[in-house]
């Protein structure tokens, strides 16, 4: 089992002033690896097709509406599910010091989509955007492998991070929190993108309610 974690939105908490209203996390949950390797094959292929740079990167916010579109028809016919978890940052709902630090908001986040996905992971390997730097990404393995290291023990087999822009599966993870950011700002075309994906999402909590 394959599972890739990556976000949209900011961790800062002046809404008022440029940040995100969410921070939104997603896991992409690949039962089969076999078909995990065959999607990530699609998405190379697709470079090809569009006529782009091996090493091009698939970034939802920085892909015109054609991309998107191109790259969603070619990775929604494989297997895999969605879990999502969505903080809304506004100032009277999210209290707490451990929200005004950037990187323990982040870690919490993190936790939370793992949580959500546990009754779907067994023995899984994984993949985490590598952002922040290499020491953070130290500090955010020990947090997470900490909190699951008893009674999950078997659910999270290896963690490791990466940079997105060298795994396919982490641009599809990116995908599928920006689409889910987007759903829950009610853009006006976020269903048309939503559609590709809402059929395989287990998962989607928004929180604080």
């Amino acid at each position: 089992m394959l599972v890739f974690l990556d976000e949209s939105g900011d961790t800062g908490r002046m809404t008022n002033k440029g940040s995100s209203q969410f921070l939104v996390v997603s896991v992409v949950i690949f039962m089969d690896e076999e078909e995990a390797l065959a999607c990530d094959k699609r998405i190379d292929l697709l470079r090809t097709e569009l006529g782009l740079d091996s090493n091009y990167e698939f970034h939802y916010s920085r892909n015109s509406r054609q991309k998107r579109f191109k790259f969603l028809e070619a990775v929604s016919p494989y297997s895999f599910t969605i879990a999502t978890v969505a903080i809304d940052k506004d100032p009277s709902k999210l209290w707490g010091d451990g929200f005004n630090d950037k990187k323990s908001f982040y870690k919490y986040a993190c936790h939370m989509v793992l949580t959500n996905a546990m009754p779907y992971l067994d023995n899984a390997r994984l993949i985490i955007d590598k952002s922040g730097g290499d020491t953070f990404a130290g500090e955010l393995k020990r947090y997470l492998k900490n909190k699951f290291k008893t009674d999950e023990s078997d659910k999270i087999k290896k963690l490791k991070t990466q940079d997105s822009h060298k795994n396919n599966l982490l641009q599809l993870a990116d995908y599928c929190a920006s689409i889910s950011n987007r759903k829950l700002q009610r853009k006006s075309d976020a269903s048309e993108y939503y559609n590709y994906l809402s059929h395989k999402i287990v998962s989607l909590q928004r929180w604080p309610k």
